[in-house]
């Protein structure tokens, strides 16, 4: 009994020191030094700017003339031509306006009579040489100032009635109609809904926004710290999250010379004209990232910035020779991208690197 639980123990134990060797040996193996190939390839040094796609101009329509919209005659994404009617606001005066602006006219009315009679009588009088020129002048300028102040009057109720009007040969209506041509962005109201007139002390009703589409711009921020390698005129490769397969590509057109505060970091402001917008449809309001190129070098020799022990100003790399001899190399870097970096002296296409495995830290 004693000698088959003695033989089971030994065993069990031959068996945990075999596994044991074994694990040992095979993380001996994957510890050990790596070889990398020197290669040529391409690296570009880039900043980022995060953002979105706008149209360089957005117009906001309003209303010149308080109302009601009346009648809506285009939807969102309608493309317009300057002039074309967008829609018609009704009227809708309080009734204190309509009495103020009824009895207005009443008034002015009265005084027009009056002076019409007094310029009569001027004329008669000074036909007849009774009253002095300077007594006929005066009658005419009331006469004149009451005409101008009844025809004020008389449009303001025109124009609160039937939002029509004829004001110094020029007509004022409640058509509100395209500035520009473009394409309808939003709309803002629905008919039936009330409008606050555009004046000198209030901002308006916005009622739609409308956007030339062809010429789109990318509107981003670069952090402080590439935006002193940024200059005007750089070319960038834009990507839109919506659209993965297409890049886009523009030149910055503007850098904005103050930085503020976005979730704690400094930021600038950058504007990138688009030149290319690819295949896809672009749509305002499009989150893109944009990559500016500061710097790009092709068909260059490559080694990964990993490798490289930097001692006293200076660059160092193991090389393996074809007899398996490991030497250490002064190398000179040049452009970097933060993954890979250029080697500009020191080694050549084909050689091998050695990658030291990582240093374990000890309990």
């Amino acid at each position: 009994m004693w000698k088959k639980i003695l033989i089971i123990g030994l065993t069990v134990i031959l068996i945990a020191v075999a596994v044991y060797f074994i694990i040992d040996n095979s993380k001996g193996e994957d510890s050990g030094p790596k070889l990398v190939k020197v290669e040529k390839g391409n690296i570009v040094d880039k900043a980022l700017a995060v953002g979105r796609i706008e149209p360089r101009q957005e117009v906001a329509v309003k209303s010149k003339i308080s109302g009601i919209v009346r009648k809506i005659y285009v939807e969102v994404g309608d493309l317009v031509k300057a002039g074309r009617t967008l829609m018609d606001i009704a009227p809708d005066p309080t009734p204190i306006e309509f009495a103020e602006a009824k009895r207005q006219v009443e008034i002015y009315e009265v005084a027009f009579n009056n002076a019409r009679r007094e310029y009569d009588r001027a004329q008669t009088l000074v036909d007849r040489k009774l009253i002095s020129s300077q007594d006929y002048e005066s009658k005419k300028a009331a006469y004149d100032e009451s005409e101008l102040r009844l025809k004020l009057a008389r449009e303001k109720l025109q124009l609160i009635q039937s939002g029509t009007a004829e004001i110094a040969d020029r007509t004022v209506d409640n058509t509100i109609k395209s500035p520009i041509d473009g394409m309808v962005l939003s709309r803002l109201v629905e008919e039936g809904d009330p409008v606050v007139p555009l004046t000198s002390y209030q901002a308006g009703t916005e009622l739609m926004t409308l956007a030339i589409m062809e010429d789109l711009i990318f509107m981003g921020t670069v952090d402080e710290i590439d935006v002193g390698k940024i200059k005007t005129g750089m070319l960038s490769e834009i990507k839109i999250g919506a659209l993965p397969k297409d890049t886009i590509r523009g030149i910055v057109d503007r850098i904005s010379p103050k930085a503020h505060r976005d979730q704690g970091s400094t930021v600038f402001d950058v504007e990138i004209k688009l030149t290319d917008l690819g295949s896809g449809l672009l749509r305002a309001g499009y989150s893109a990232n944009a990559d500016i190129i500061i710097n790009r070098k092709d068909s260059i020799i490559l080694v990964p910035e990993r490798l490289i022990t930097f001692k006293n100003d200076s660059s160092f790399v193991e090389c393996q020779d074809t007899l398996g001899k490991v030497d250490t190399v002064m190398i000179v870097t040049g452009l970097s991208d933060g993954i890979n970096i250029e080697i500009t002296e020191g080694l050549t296409e084909g050689q091998m690197l050695v990658e030291r495995p990582p240093r374990q830290i000890l309990d």
